[in-house]
């Protein structure tokens, strides 16, 4: 029988959120539970297994659910020292974020199909550990849970993936996007898989529908653009950061991602940022 835990049993006193760390037992939950508000976990320390409905999952270290109202779950800790931070959430605060931010919508808790996993690096991890904290010490009112909630989503929000692509993909891509990896050019990218070239090739094509140069060139006129307008470094300094020092190639790149040269790009939006016409 599945035991549905009911929000009004753990948000006591009007709060909008409640905040447990809880070592896991290695022992398998004699039976799954659901629960009528939205719930938010990682894994703190060590692996746990995530038990749903239809399989189970292993977590690491870093590994974050985002489970909805109605979905099924048990969790059981894997070898010792599994250590979990789980926040419960009120169920109209989080229907309530999602009204007033659409791109939310489908992503996260707000998923047609869930739970919704995501991963966070060490600093990230270190991050949210420090949000937690506040949020912890906080009144679990609404400001100060939704002060927590916002940054973590909206940063998931813009780097999310398709359920299907894999982690390793994933992840090598979102890596991607620092300086470091996209200066080396696609080989940057592949470097972070771990994988060889033409495998990483195929499945960028088949899950992202991409090529690896493709998608570091389209990081790096982004990058590019936003330099242009916030900084006032030379044009060929701001492609050689962007690791492409032959200017006729960053010329090109540029023009085919923006319709104009790089000056043009500048002139225009800093003009337009600093004295509106």
């Amino acid at each position: 029988m599945i035991k549905t835990l009911r929000h009004q049993d753990i948000l006591l006193g009007g709060a909008q959120s409640r905040l447990t760390r809880a070592p896991l037992a290695s022992s398998r939950p004699k039976s799954l539970h659901t629960h009528d508000f939205f719930e938010l976990f990682w894994v703190q320390n060590g692996q746990i297994r995530h038990h749903l409905s239809e399989r189970t999952e292993t977590l690491s270290e870093g590994d974050l659910v985002f489970i909805a109202p109605g979905q099924s779950h048990g969790l059981q800790g894997k070898g010792e020292n599994a250590l979990i931070v789980l926040i419960a959430l009120h169920p109209e605060l989080v229907i309530g974020m999602a009204n007033r931010h659409p791109s939310m919508q489908g992503r996260l808790f707000w998923a047609d199909k869930g739970p919704v996993r995501a991963r966070r690096d060490m600093k990230a991890l270190a991050a949210l550990n420090h949000a937690a904290v506040q949020l912890e010490q906080s009144n679990n009112d609404t400001l100060s849970t939704e002060a927590f909630l916002l940054p973590l989503c909206a940063d998931l929000t813009a780097q999310s993936f398709a359920p299907e692509v894999p982690n390793w993909l994933a992840d090598a891509c979102l890596a991607a996007r620092h300086p470091d990896v996209f200066r080396d050019g696609s080989a940057g990218l592949v470097a972070r898989t771990g994988k060889a070239h033409p495998h990483v090739s195929r499945m960028m094509r088949r899950y992202l529908g991409i090529t690896p140069s493709d998608f570091i060139n389209k990081i790096r006129m982004d990058y590019a653009s936003r330099a242009l307008t916030t900084d006032i470094e030379p044009v060929s300094a701001i492609a050689a950061d962007c690791g492409i020092p032959n200017m006729s190639h960053f010329h090109k790149l540029f023009r085919a991602a923006h319709g104009m040269t790089p000056l043009q790009y500048r002139q225009q939006f800093q003009r337009q940022i600093l004295q509106p016409n």
